[in-house]
Protein backbone atom coordinates (compact mmCIF):
# COMPACT_ATOMS: atom_id res chain seq x y z
CA UNK A 1 0.00 0.00 0.00
CA UNK A 2 3.37 2.05 0.69
CA UNK A 3 4.11 1.32 -2.87
CA UNK A 4 0.67 2.64 -3.92
CA UNK A 5 0.57 6.25 -1.87
CA UNK A 6 4.40 7.35 -3.46
CA UNK A 7 2.57 6.72 -7.21
CA UNK A 8 -0.70 8.14 -6.13
CA UNK A 9 1.51 11.75 -5.35
CA UNK A 10 2.73 12.40 -8.73
CA UNK A 11 -0.66 11.10 -10.71
CA UNK A 12 -2.13 14.49 -8.38
CA UNK A 13 0.70 16.68 -9.05
CA UNK A 14 0.05 15.99 -13.20
CA UNK A 15 -3.45 16.53 -13.26
CA UNK A 16 -3.55 19.67 -10.57
CA UNK A 17 -0.79 21.02 -13.21
CA UNK A 18 -3.44 20.62 -15.85
CA UNK A 19 -5.84 22.16 -13.55
CA UNK A 20 -3.89 25.18 -13.05
CA UNK A 21 -3.10 25.35 -16.44
CA UNK A 22 -6.82 25.84 -17.19
CA UNK A 23 -7.79 28.09 -14.18
CA UNK A 24 -6.62 31.25 -16.08
CA UNK A 25 -9.25 30.62 -19.03
CA UNK A 26 -11.85 29.74 -16.53
CA UNK A 27 -13.69 32.51 -16.52
CA UNK A 28 -13.19 33.51 -20.01
CA UNK A 29 -14.70 29.89 -21.17
CA UNK A 30 -17.07 29.59 -19.20
CA UNK A 31 -18.73 33.32 -20.38
CA UNK A 32 -18.35 32.00 -23.99
CA UNK A 33 -21.89 30.59 -25.98
CA UNK A 34 -21.78 26.24 -26.05
CA UNK A 35 -20.77 25.99 -30.22
CA UNK A 36 -21.26 22.82 -30.34
CA UNK A 37 -24.32 21.66 -32.11
CA UNK A 38 -27.32 19.92 -30.58
CA UNK A 39 -28.16 16.31 -31.93
CA UNK A 40 -25.85 13.39 -32.64
CA UNK A 41 -22.21 13.17 -33.71
CA UNK A 42 -20.72 10.09 -34.41
CA UNK A 43 -16.90 8.87 -35.22
CA UNK A 44 -15.89 5.45 -36.19
CA UNK A 45 -12.57 4.65 -37.45
CA UNK A 46 -10.45 1.08 -37.79
CA UNK A 47 -6.53 1.00 -37.37
CA UNK A 48 -3.35 -1.45 -37.93
CA UNK A 49 0.01 -0.92 -36.09
CA UNK A 50 2.53 -3.06 -37.46
CA UNK A 51 6.10 -3.77 -36.77
CA UNK A 52 8.52 -5.66 -37.73
CA UNK A 53 12.17 -6.64 -37.72
CA UNK A 54 14.06 -9.12 -39.94
CA UNK A 55 17.93 -10.43 -39.79
CA UNK A 56 19.76 -11.97 -42.82
CA UNK A 57 23.49 -12.53 -41.90
CA UNK A 58 23.68 -10.30 -38.94
CA UNK A 59 26.17 -10.25 -37.07
CA UNK A 60 25.20 -8.60 -33.69
CA UNK A 61 22.73 -11.46 -34.14
CA UNK A 62 18.96 -10.90 -33.51
CA UNK A 63 15.81 -13.07 -33.75
CA UNK A 64 12.95 -12.18 -36.62
CA UNK A 65 9.67 -11.11 -35.39
CA UNK A 66 6.21 -9.25 -36.70
CA UNK A 67 3.94 -7.88 -34.38
CA UNK A 68 0.46 -6.01 -35.31
CA UNK A 69 -2.22 -4.44 -33.58
CA UNK A 70 -5.79 -4.18 -34.75
CA UNK A 71 -7.77 -1.53 -33.08
CA UNK A 72 -11.45 -0.10 -33.68
CA UNK A 73 -13.00 2.85 -32.13
CA UNK A 74 -17.04 4.34 -31.87
CA UNK A 75 -17.94 7.30 -30.46
CA UNK A 76 -21.43 8.57 -30.01
CA UNK A 77 -22.66 11.94 -28.89
CA UNK A 78 -26.20 13.46 -28.15
CA UNK A 79 -26.90 16.46 -27.38
CA UNK A 80 -29.43 19.00 -25.82
CA UNK A 81 -30.16 22.18 -24.29
CA UNK A 82 -29.76 20.46 -20.76
CA UNK A 83 -28.33 17.14 -20.87
CA UNK A 84 -25.71 15.13 -23.43
CA UNK A 85 -24.95 11.37 -23.25
CA UNK A 86 -21.30 10.35 -25.16
CA UNK A 87 -20.44 6.91 -25.67
CA UNK A 88 -17.14 4.82 -26.96
CA UNK A 89 -16.69 1.83 -27.54
CA UNK A 90 -13.03 0.76 -27.77
CA UNK A 91 -11.69 -3.04 -29.68
CA UNK A 92 -8.15 -3.73 -29.63
CA UNK A 93 -6.27 -7.27 -30.43
CA UNK A 94 -2.93 -7.34 -30.86
CA UNK A 95 -0.32 -10.39 -31.74
CA UNK A 96 3.28 -11.10 -32.31
CA UNK A 97 5.22 -13.67 -33.90
CA UNK A 98 8.91 -14.49 -32.58
CA UNK A 99 11.22 -16.88 -34.76
CA UNK A 100 10.58 -20.39 -33.27
CA UNK A 101 8.71 -18.86 -30.56
CA UNK A 102 5.40 -19.20 -31.87
CA UNK A 103 2.56 -16.76 -31.42
CA UNK A 104 2.01 -14.53 -28.44
CA UNK A 105 -1.12 -11.49 -27.45
CA UNK A 106 0.23 -8.52 -27.05
CA UNK A 107 -3.08 -6.66 -26.77
CA UNK A 108 -6.64 -7.76 -25.71
CA UNK A 109 -9.23 -4.98 -25.26
CA UNK A 110 -13.25 -4.47 -24.62
CA UNK A 111 -13.84 -1.53 -23.33
CA UNK A 112 -17.23 0.29 -23.35
CA UNK A 113 -17.64 3.79 -21.27
CA UNK A 114 -20.87 5.19 -21.32
CA UNK A 115 -22.10 9.00 -19.06
CA UNK A 116 -25.52 10.88 -19.15
CA UNK A 117 -25.25 14.18 -18.04
CA UNK A 118 -27.15 17.24 -16.48
CA UNK A 119 -27.09 20.79 -16.58
CA UNK A 120 -28.99 22.07 -14.10
CA UNK A 121 -27.48 25.98 -14.29
CA UNK A 122 -26.02 27.63 -17.24
CA UNK A 123 -23.87 29.14 -15.57
CA UNK A 124 -22.14 26.82 -13.09
CA UNK A 125 -19.32 24.31 -14.42
CA UNK A 126 -20.50 21.11 -11.93
CA UNK A 127 -22.79 18.90 -13.69
CA UNK A 128 -24.97 15.96 -12.46
CA UNK A 129 -23.11 12.26 -14.01
CA UNK A 130 -24.17 8.75 -14.52
CA UNK A 131 -21.76 6.87 -15.77
CA UNK A 132 -21.47 3.05 -16.80
CA UNK A 133 -18.45 1.36 -18.24
CA UNK A 134 -17.33 -2.52 -18.98
CA UNK A 135 -13.96 -4.02 -20.31
CA UNK A 136 -13.10 -7.48 -20.85
CA UNK A 137 -11.10 -8.95 -23.38
CA UNK A 138 -11.24 -11.38 -26.44
CA UNK A 139 -9.14 -14.72 -25.63
CA UNK A 140 -7.43 -16.57 -23.47
CA UNK A 141 -4.57 -15.38 -21.79
CA UNK A 142 -1.00 -17.24 -20.74
CA UNK A 143 1.90 -16.43 -18.55
CA UNK A 144 4.26 -17.16 -21.56
CA UNK A 145 5.76 -19.50 -22.19
CA UNK A 146 3.43 -21.59 -20.07
CA UNK A 147 0.14 -22.39 -22.23
CA UNK A 148 -0.59 -24.92 -20.60
CA UNK A 149 -3.19 -23.36 -18.19
CA UNK A 150 -4.82 -20.25 -18.56
CA UNK A 151 -4.48 -17.32 -16.54
CA UNK A 152 -7.70 -15.30 -17.98
CA UNK A 153 -10.50 -15.51 -20.09
CA UNK A 154 -13.23 -14.02 -21.87
CA UNK A 155 -15.49 -12.57 -19.00
CA UNK A 156 -13.09 -13.81 -16.58
CA UNK A 157 -12.21 -11.49 -15.55
CA UNK A 158 -15.08 -8.80 -16.57
CA UNK A 159 -15.77 -5.47 -14.76
CA UNK A 160 -18.34 -3.13 -15.00
CA UNK A 161 -19.05 -0.01 -12.79
CA UNK A 162 -21.53 1.80 -11.96
CA UNK A 163 -22.03 5.34 -10.41
CA UNK A 164 -23.82 8.54 -9.87
CA UNK A 165 -21.91 11.92 -9.16
CA UNK A 166 -20.84 14.93 -10.43
CA UNK A 167 -18.98 16.28 -13.00
CA UNK A 168 -16.95 19.47 -13.46
CA UNK A 169 -15.33 20.77 -16.28
CA UNK A 170 -17.43 20.20 -19.08
CA UNK A 171 -17.13 23.89 -19.93
CA UNK A 172 -13.60 24.40 -19.95
CA UNK A 173 -11.91 23.15 -23.02
CA UNK A 174 -10.22 19.18 -23.21
CA UNK A 175 -10.26 19.23 -19.15
CA UNK A 176 -12.76 17.32 -17.03
CA UNK A 177 -12.77 15.73 -13.73
CA UNK A 178 -15.68 13.52 -12.26
CA UNK A 179 -15.98 11.77 -8.78
CA UNK A 180 -18.76 9.77 -7.50
CA UNK A 181 -19.54 8.74 -3.69
CA UNK A 182 -21.16 5.54 -4.64
CA UNK A 183 -20.54 3.79 -7.37
CA UNK A 184 -21.05 -0.50 -7.67
CA UNK A 185 -18.44 -2.18 -9.05
CA UNK A 186 -18.71 -5.83 -10.38
CA UNK A 187 -16.03 -8.38 -11.11
CA UNK A 188 -17.17 -11.25 -13.10
CA UNK A 189 -15.14 -14.28 -13.49
CA UNK A 190 -17.25 -16.53 -15.61
CA UNK A 191 -14.74 -19.64 -15.70
CA UNK A 192 -15.48 -22.27 -12.89
CA UNK A 193 -11.77 -23.15 -12.72
CA UNK A 194 -10.43 -19.54 -12.00
CA UNK A 195 -13.22 -19.07 -10.19
CA UNK A 196 -12.57 -21.58 -7.84
CA UNK A 197 -8.87 -20.60 -7.39
CA UNK A 198 -10.59 -17.60 -6.21
CA UNK A 199 -8.80 -15.28 -8.80
CA UNK A 200 -9.29 -11.69 -9.32
CA UNK A 201 -10.38 -11.80 -5.82
CA UNK A 202 -13.79 -13.65 -6.06
CA UNK A 203 -14.22 -16.10 -2.87
CA UNK A 204 -12.76 -19.44 -3.80
CA UNK A 205 -13.97 -23.13 -3.27
CA UNK A 206 -14.26 -24.65 -0.26
CA UNK A 207 -12.85 -28.24 0.10
CA UNK A 208 -13.14 -30.50 3.20
CA UNK A 209 -10.17 -32.13 4.27
CA UNK A 210 -10.10 -34.81 1.81
CA UNK A 211 -9.90 -32.14 -0.74
CA UNK A 212 -13.71 -33.07 -1.65
CA UNK A 213 -15.62 -29.49 -2.88
CA UNK A 214 -17.83 -28.43 -0.11
CA UNK A 215 -19.05 -25.45 -2.26
CA UNK A 216 -18.14 -23.84 -5.65
CA UNK A 217 -16.52 -20.52 -6.01
CA UNK A 218 -18.10 -17.34 -6.96
CA UNK A 219 -18.46 -16.17 -10.40
CA UNK A 220 -18.98 -12.63 -9.56
CA UNK A 221 -17.87 -9.95 -6.44
CA UNK A 222 -20.01 -6.83 -6.07
CA UNK A 223 -18.46 -3.89 -4.18
CA UNK A 224 -19.41 -0.57 -3.42
CA UNK A 225 -17.21 2.46 -2.62
CA UNK A 226 -15.96 5.92 -4.25
CA UNK A 227 -14.53 6.33 -7.76
CA UNK A 228 -12.62 9.75 -9.44
CA UNK A 229 -11.75 9.92 -12.88
CA UNK A 230 -9.71 12.58 -15.18
CA UNK A 231 -10.23 12.98 -18.85
CA UNK A 232 -7.24 15.44 -20.17
CA UNK A 233 -7.11 15.72 -23.69
CA UNK A 234 -4.85 18.62 -25.36
CA UNK A 235 -2.91 19.17 -28.75
CA UNK A 236 0.26 19.80 -27.84
CA UNK A 237 2.04 20.25 -30.94
CA UNK A 238 0.43 20.76 -34.39
CA UNK A 239 -0.96 17.02 -35.59
CA UNK A 240 0.46 15.60 -32.36
CA UNK A 241 -2.46 15.11 -30.01
CA UNK A 242 -2.19 13.23 -25.93
CA UNK A 243 -4.67 11.69 -24.18
CA UNK A 244 -4.59 11.07 -20.37
CA UNK A 245 -7.38 9.04 -18.23
CA UNK A 246 -7.08 8.31 -14.86
CA UNK A 247 -9.38 6.42 -12.75
CA UNK A 248 -8.97 5.64 -9.07
CA UNK A 249 -11.65 3.44 -6.83
CA UNK A 250 -11.69 2.32 -3.41
CA UNK A 251 -14.10 -0.21 -1.51
CA UNK A 252 -15.93 1.13 1.54
CA UNK A 253 -15.86 -2.44 3.03
CA UNK A 254 -13.40 -4.81 1.81
CA UNK A 255 -10.02 -2.90 2.16
CA UNK A 256 -10.72 0.76 2.27
CA UNK A 257 -7.95 3.13 1.83
CA UNK A 258 -6.59 0.52 -1.07
CA UNK A 259 -6.73 2.15 -4.26
CA UNK A 260 -6.99 0.64 -7.50
CA UNK A 261 -5.77 2.76 -10.06
CA UNK A 262 -6.45 2.84 -13.75
CA UNK A 263 -3.94 5.42 -15.78
CA UNK A 264 -4.08 5.48 -20.04
CA UNK A 265 -1.75 8.00 -21.71
CA UNK A 266 -1.57 8.23 -25.35
CA UNK A 267 0.15 10.16 -27.54
CA UNK A 268 -0.97 10.24 -31.55
CA UNK A 269 1.63 11.59 -33.82
CA UNK A 270 -0.16 12.33 -36.98
CA UNK A 271 1.59 11.91 -40.11
CA UNK A 272 -0.78 12.34 -43.21
CA UNK A 273 -4.84 11.48 -43.47
CA UNK A 274 -4.22 8.20 -42.71
CA UNK A 275 -0.67 7.44 -41.65
CA UNK A 276 -0.40 7.81 -37.36
CA UNK A 277 2.27 6.79 -34.94
CA UNK A 278 1.04 5.73 -31.43
CA UNK A 279 3.41 5.98 -28.21
CA UNK A 280 0.68 4.39 -25.71
CA UNK A 281 1.52 3.40 -21.45
CA UNK A 282 -1.16 1.91 -19.63
CA UNK A 283 -0.76 1.73 -15.70
CA UNK A 284 -2.95 -0.52 -13.48
CA UNK A 285 -2.77 -1.53 -9.79
CA UNK A 286 -5.48 -3.83 -8.47
CA UNK A 287 -4.89 -5.67 -4.77
CA UNK A 288 -6.95 -8.03 -5.80
CA UNK A 289 -4.61 -9.42 -8.27
CA UNK A 290 -1.51 -11.39 -7.02
CA UNK A 291 1.63 -11.71 -8.75
CA UNK A 292 1.66 -14.79 -7.98
CA UNK A 293 0.13 -17.36 -5.26
CA UNK A 294 -0.56 -21.58 -5.03
CA UNK A 295 -2.70 -23.21 -3.32
CA UNK A 296 -3.30 -25.51 -1.06
CA UNK A 297 -4.35 -28.84 -2.36
CA UNK A 298 -7.01 -30.04 0.51
CA UNK A 299 -7.98 -26.62 1.83
CA UNK A 300 -7.62 -24.61 -0.85
CA UNK A 301 -6.18 -21.64 0.93
CA UNK A 302 -4.72 -19.40 -1.27
CA UNK A 303 -0.53 -18.86 -0.17
CA UNK A 304 0.61 -15.50 -1.71
CA UNK A 305 4.30 -15.86 -3.34
CA UNK A 306 4.55 -12.40 -4.01
CA UNK A 307 1.63 -10.05 -3.84
CA UNK A 308 -0.12 -7.47 -5.62
CA UNK A 309 2.36 -4.61 -7.86
CA UNK A 310 2.31 -2.26 -10.79
CA UNK A 311 1.18 -3.14 -14.01
CA UNK A 312 2.64 -1.22 -16.72
CA UNK A 313 2.07 -1.88 -20.45
CA UNK A 314 4.07 -0.02 -23.45
CA UNK A 315 3.18 0.59 -26.73
CA UNK A 316 4.89 2.44 -29.35
CA UNK A 317 3.32 1.66 -33.23
CA UNK A 318 3.20 3.12 -36.70
CA UNK A 319 0.21 1.96 -39.15
CA UNK A 320 -2.88 3.15 -41.31
CA UNK A 321 -6.14 4.40 -39.19
CA UNK A 322 -9.11 5.21 -41.20
CA UNK A 323 -11.63 7.65 -40.10
CA UNK A 324 -15.12 6.68 -41.89
CA UNK A 325 -16.90 9.76 -40.94
CA UNK A 326 -13.95 12.23 -42.38
CA UNK A 327 -14.03 9.66 -45.46
CA UNK A 328 -17.15 9.76 -46.18
CA UNK A 329 -17.50 13.58 -45.84
CA UNK A 330 -14.75 14.34 -47.91
CA UNK A 331 -16.49 12.46 -50.65
CA UNK A 332 -19.84 14.23 -50.10
CA UNK A 333 -17.92 17.49 -50.73
CA UNK A 334 -16.15 16.39 -53.58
Amino acid sequence: MKYTLWLIFPLLILNSYNLKAHTDSLKVKTKKKDTVDLGWRTKNEVGLLLNQVSFTNWNSGGTNSISGIVSTKSIAKYKQEKWFWNSELNLKYGLNKQQDNGVKKTEDVIDLNSNVVLQTDSISNWFYSARFSFNTQFSNGYKYPNKDEAISRFLAPGYMFFGVGMEYGRKIEHLSFYASPFTLKTTFVMDDHLANRGAFGVNPAIYDMDGNMLSKGNNIKQEVGILLTNKYEENIFENIKLNSHLRLYTDYVNSFGNIDIDWEVNIDMKVNKFVKATLGSHLKYDNDIKVESKRNEITNEEIILEGPSVQWKQILGVGVVIDFDKLSKSKETS
